[in-house]
């Protein structure tokens, strides 16, 4: 594969993977609800383990394509818009923790207790957070179009 036809590859992958992300946030958003019932819980539970992949597949590629793709790692790691971009995956990431716990503890009490549903308390701060991740998340995209445009250079 020549380098052209490489970097095309890392860029397409790494942007599926952020729409897939981005996905999985949007139907976590949709279902977590007042009014959630057992299979919703199984549904967002499969939909967290997911997220779970995407999130490091999307790190694998990312770092791949600023290592070996056109731009090269000089660029990208002396950029600020770059750092930013990864400070807001990672919040994304911190934050998603609260609800992927949550998740998997509803999925335990609903196992021992078929007739469990999460309190509209419990639900209303998961979504807190959800709706937080897609706060931080949009931003990402923001840090990636002034960086790739060059702005946030480090001299």
């Amino acid at each position: 594969m020549d380098f052209a036809a490489k970097d095309l590859a890392f860029a397409i992958g790494h942007h599926v993977l952020i729409f897939a992300l981005a996905a999985v946030i949007a139907f976590e958003v949709g279902v977590v609800k007042p009014g959630l019932t057992a299979k919703d819980i199984a549904r967002v539970g499969k939909a967290d383990a997911w997220y779970g992949i995407l999130a490091v597949l999307i790190l694998v590629v990312g770092f791949a394509r600023a290592v070996f793709a056109a731009k090269g790692w000089d660029y990208y790691s002396h950029n600020h818009f770059f750092w930013a971009k990864i400070g807001a995956f990672a919040l994304v990431g911190l934050l998603s923790i609260q609800p992927t716990v949550q998740y998997i503890r509803w999925r335990r009490t609903l196992k021992a207790d078929p007739a469990f549903l999460p309190s509209d308390g419990a639900i209303q701060t998961v979504r807190r957070f959800l709706w937080l991740e897609v706060f931080f998340f949009a931003w990402i995209p923001i840090f990636a179009a002034a960086m790739a445009r060059g702005y946030g250079a480090m001299p």
